[in-house]
């Protein structure tokens, strides 16, 4: 794809904004900033899929490759994997500095521990609250509230004027652990003058406020107080380290010890005490130590709580974990939200959950979550503090961002421009606006590379899923006539022998009287043969299946 893509390089006349990723969708976040010959790129982050053998996908970075030399550096907002999960699969295409606060550095060393080129990787760390300059873009670190340590927006500074980028956030007066928003410095940046407000659109359709981190402890210490005779496990996302140490204090509270289950837990709780956080607590204790206390002394905490097939969850419920089991007088509470695209997996977790008798309490039923992401208050009291001249909405789907925006107008925001992935917009004072639209896709992790997720090899794997495989090696002679019955291979088409023998003499005749036809090359036999077999195996099963055909010339 690099090959088809524009060369664009910003002038020191320009003032641009163009999103890679996060742009009609949520997750793959990949933004990029251009002044005066150069690109700074914010946020670089995955989504996960199931299918296909295939784990995880990232944005297209071929626009990026091709302007590797005109790169300044990668800024991370904070830690998700939607903002930094790329990080380890794409950096050796873009070979830039990457800046980042303190714990979503730490995180970042996590994930490229392992690779060969880590110690290749420049990482500047910024304080809270830092002020730095990437090539010529000066950049300010504005502490924010999220569902993780250290969400920032990032004030952007050029002589063209000011964009702050909200990354993720919410408005929470006690977020128990870390800083609170910064409420000043946003007023004094919006006193200062904002050109664009690029915003998180998640949570627009909500009204009121995503709630306190608090009001989740407080929920959870009387929800624990009914069971108190019960094992208790709480399935919440790993890097909710707030909600770690909260389910920590309740369990203390409640007399109970935790463990962890899930390997993704262990690393965010040591990234944690590595830059300062979750310092009063007491030890967490093993597996193997939890199982051998009465059930109302321990408490679980678990990964999966999105119904991940490997996640330490899925694996007690079906019995495949090492260590935990679960019983008829466990509880799991699921202090998470069902994410979007990830219904029928949880859905079928909690069920398997309940056939093998364990009871559980979503987030539903009892207050025991709360979003990391604005709703429709906070939404308005950030146009308050910092006043843009113009919404540009991104972190969301095409409804989300199209909602955003008309919410911003009915506020007081004068302009608001709606992006898409590609959308290459000028950012400039009375003049925002969409200039161009340049080409986006997606790339996956198939094994141990890197691929288009249009390449051949997954739309061959997708057919060979659906509509299964002919292996057939035919034996002719050198005038092309067929010598003997083919040796026909079906996968995933065939439900008896049968239906194998039946398929294979219509094969056969088929192929017979191909062959006794002229045909201008070896090339122009095999396809046509290829495609005899197709319609041969669709008459008789209605299938189209792919087929892999092998040509053996007998010598007479």
């Amino acid at each position: 794809m690099t090959d088809t893509l524009p060369k664009l390089i910003p002038t020191k006349n320009d003032f641009w904004f163009l999103p890679l990723g996060g742009s009609n969708e949520i997750g793959m976040n990949l933004n990029l900033f251009g002044y005066n010959n150069q690109w700074l790129i914010v946020d670089l982050g995955i989504t996960f899929h199931d299918r296909l053998g295939v784990d995880v996908i990232t944005p297209d970075p071929s626009f990026l490759i091709q302007h590797k030399d005109h790169i300044a550096g990668l800024v991370l907002t904070h830690a998700h994997e939607d903002h930094v999960g790329a990080v380890p699969y794409l950096w050796p295409y873009l070979r830039c500095p990457i800046y980042a606060t303190p714990f979503t550095m730490r995180i970042v060393r996590q994930k490229i521990a392992d690779k060969p080129w880590k110690h290749e990787v420049e990482l500047i760390e910024i304080p809270l609250s830092g002020a730095f300059k990437v090539g010529g873009f000066d950049i300010e670190y504005v502490t924010l509230t999220h569902s993780i340590l250290e969400p920032n927006a990032l004030k952007i500074e050029t002589p063209h004027g000011v964009v702050l980028h909200s990354g993720d956030w919410k408005i929470d007066p006690d977020p128990m652990i870390g800083e609170a928003t910064d409420v000043t410095r946003l007023k004094e940046i919006g006193d200062e003058g904002v050109l664009a407000l690029i915003c998180d659109s998640t949570n627009v359709f909500n009204h009121g406020v995503a709630g306190s981190e608090k009001d989740v402890r407080d929920e959870l210490l009387k929800l624990m107080g009914t069971l108190p005779e019960n094992r208790v496990t709480v399935a919440c996302f790993a890097s909710n380290v707030a909600r770690l140490e909260t389910v920590a204090k309740v369990a203390a509270a409640h007399g109970r010890q935790v463990a962890l289950v899930g390997r993704s837990l262990h690393r965010m709780v040591a990234a944690a005490k590595d830059t300062g956080y979750l310092k009063d607590l007491a030890p967490f204790i093993s597996d193997t130590d939890a199982m051998r206390l009465p059930d109302h002394k321990v408490c679980f905490i678990a990964t999966g709580s999105q119904g991940e097939a490997r996640a330490a969850l899925a694996r007690i419920a079906g019995d495949q974990h090492p260590v935990v089991k679960f019983a008829e007088n466990d509880v799991v509470l699921f202090s998470s939200r069902m994410i979007p695209g990830n219904e029928k997996n949880i859905s079928a977790l909690q069920n398997r959950l309940i056939h093998n008798g364990v009871r559980i309490i979503t987030s539903s039923e009892e207050d025991i979550h709360v979003s990391g992401h604005p709703a429709r208050d906070e939404l308005r009291q950030m146009y308050e503090w910092v006043r843009p001249d113009v919404l540009i909405p991104v972190h969301g789907e095409a409804r989300h961002l199209d909602e955003h925006a008309r919410f911003a107008l009915e506020y007081g925001v004068e302009t608001a421009v709606v992006p898409e992935n590609g959308s290459l917009i000028r950012l400039k004072k009375d003049d925002t606006c969409e200039i161009d639209l340049i080409p986006t896709g997606r790339w996956v992790y198939d094994g141990n590379r890197m691929i288009d997720m249009k390449s051949v090899v997954l739309r061959d794997r997708q057919k060979l899923s659906t509509e299964g495989l002919v292996v057939a090696t035919v034996v002719i002679d050198n005038v092309g006539q067929i010598l003997q019955a083919p040796q026909l291979t079906f996968k995933g088409l065939c439900d008896s022998d049968a239906e194998t023998e039946a398929l294979s003499r219509e094969i056969y005749l088929s192929l017979r009287e191909t062959l006794e036809r002229g045909y201008k090359s070896n090339d122009d036999r095999l396809e046509t043969l290829k495609a005899v077999i197709r319609k041969a195996v669709h008459r008789y099963l209605v299938k189209k299946p792919v087929v892999d055909v092998h040509i053996i010339m007998a010598e007479m």
